[in-house]
C-alpha cells in the first residue's frame, strides 16, 4: 500500500491586485506560511504529488523559494513535481536553476516518463510552454503488476489547450491513481479503473475560488484507493446574496455566519428595497472582514412606480424613467430609481438627504 499527498496549483507569489499593496503583500506572506501546515500533512506519506502551476509566474520572490526549500527539506516522502502552464519550464525556471534536493523529482519533458520505486512506478511530464497538446493519449503503464501512479497538469476537456486529457485516455492507462492540477476547485473521479483527482488550489485568491480550499490525501493499493480531502486553515473568498429588506445592514448581519473576520467576503443585496448606499452598509460593516465589497442588486419596491399610470406629470415623468429603467442594466437600474425617488420626494415637498 502507497500513502500519497496530492496537491497543486499553490500560485506562489501571486499579485492579488484587487487587495491594497499592504495587503497583497501579507497574502503572499501566507501563501508561504500555508506551506508549513503541508509539513505535517506528509508526515505519514510514502510520496508527495504535486501537480503543476506551484509559482504563479516567472516573477519569484527569493523568500518563496526559500519557503518552499525548506517545506520539501522537512518532508521525508519522495516529492514529484509535474510543471504546468503558469510554471512551465522556461530557460531560467528555478526547477532546473535551483537544488532543490535528492529527494525531489521534477519531470522536464512532455514526453511521459516513468521513476521507479520499490512496487510503485511514478509516471510524470511537464509543460514546456503555456499551451500544451493532450499528452495522455495512447499511454499505458510499462507493468501493471506494481501500483502506477502519474502526476500531470490538465483538464478533462476536449477542446482544452492546456493538456486536454479524455476519459478513455485515462480508463485505458491502467493506472491506478492520476494526479491532476489545473482546476482549482477539488474533484475526484473513477474512469475505468484509475481514480483521477484534482486536490483544487491550495488557498483561495479571488471569488472564482470560493470555499475551503487544501489538498487529497490518499491511500492505494491493487484492490482500491480511498481518498479524503483535507481543508488548510487559510483565509476564504466567499458570496454572500442577502435580500435587503427594509433595514439591509440588519438583514446582513442576520445572514452572516460567525467569525468572518479573516475571511473575503462580496455581499449581494437582493429583492426589493428603497435606494440602498452599498458605501456607507460597507463602512459600518468593514470591521467584521479582512476585505468586504458591497454590490446593489436590488430592484426598486413597486410602490415607486405605481403614479406611472397617472395622466399628470408625475405619471408622465414616472412613465419616461420607467421606459429607460426596464432597458437599462442593474447598475443603470440603480441610479433610474435613485432619481425617480429624489424627483418624487421634490415633488411631494418632502426633505431630502443628498
Amino acid at each position: 500500500m502507497i500513502k500519497l499527498l496530492h496537491a497543486a496549483d499553490f500560485h506562489l507569489d501571486s499579485a492579488f491586485s484587487s487587495l491594497p499593496p499592504e495587503k497583497a503583500a501579507s497574502r503572499r506572506k501566507e501563501q508561504r506560511l500555508a506551506l508549513e501546515q503541508l509539513t505535517a500533512l506528509c508526515g505519514d506519506c510514502d510520496v508527495v504529488l504535486l501537480s503543476g502551476d506551484l509559482f504563479d509566474s516567472a516573477r519569484i520572490y527569493r523568500d518563496t523559494l526559500d519557503a518552499l526549500k525548506h517545506f520539501f527539506a522537512e518532508v521525508r516522502a519522495e516529492i514529484f513535481i509535474a510543471p504546468g502552464n503558469h510554471d512551465w519550464l522556461a530557460q531560467g525556471s528555478p526547477y532546473l536553476t535551483e537544488d532543490w534536493g535528492e529527494r525531489v523529482h521534477i519531470f522536464t519533458s512532455t514526453a511521459i516518463e516513468r521513476i521507479r520505486l520499490d512496487g510503485c512506478d511514478i509516471y510524470g511530464a511537464a509543460f514546456t510552454a503555456q499551451e500544451m497538446p493532450p499528452m495522455l493519449d495512447g499511454f499505458r503503464v510499462s507493468d501493471p503488476e506494481k501500483l502506477n501512479l502519474m502526476v500531470l497538469h490538465g483538464e478533462l476537456q476536449a477542446n482544452s489547450v492546456y493538456n486536454a486529457i479524455s476519459a478513455d485516455a485515462v480508463a485505458a492507462s491502467g493506472l491506478d491513481y492520476l494526479a491532476l492540477g489545473h482546476i482549482h476547485k477539488a474533484e475526484v473521479q473513477k474512469l475505468g479503473r484509475t481514480v483521477c483527482a484534482w486536490p483544487g488550489c491550495l488557498m483561495g485568491r479571488g471569488f472564482d475560488e470560493c470555499g475551503e480550499k487544501g489538498v487529497i490525501k490518499a491511500e492505494i493499493d491493487k484492490n482500491g484507493c480511498r481518498t479524503e480531502f483535507i481543508p488548510l486553515h487559510t483565509r476564504k473568498y466567499e458570496i454572500l446574496s442577502v435580500e435587503a429588506g427594509d433595514d439591509a445592514l440588519a438583514s446582513v448581519c442576520a445572514a452572516l455566519p460567525e467569525q468572518t473576520e479573516d475571511d473575503c467576503y462580496r455581499i449581494l443585496l437582493t429583492g426589493e428595497s428603497d435606494a440602498i448606499d452599498p458605501a456607507a452598509l460597507e463602512a459600518s460593516l468593514a470591521p467584521r472582514f479582512y476585505s468586504l465589497s458591497v454590490r446593489d442588486c436590488t430592484v426598486p419596491k413597486q410602490a415607486l412606480w405605481a403614479a406611472a399610470g397617472e395622466d399628470t406629470l408625475r405619471g408622465q415623468f414616472l412613465r419616461n424613467l420607467k421606459e429607460q429603467y426596464d432597458a437599462a442594466d442593474a447598475e443603470q437600474q440603480r441610479r433610474i430609481a435613485a432619481a425617480a425617488k429624489l424627483v418624487t420626494a421634490l415633488m411631494d415637498r418632502r426633505e431630502v438627504s443628498l
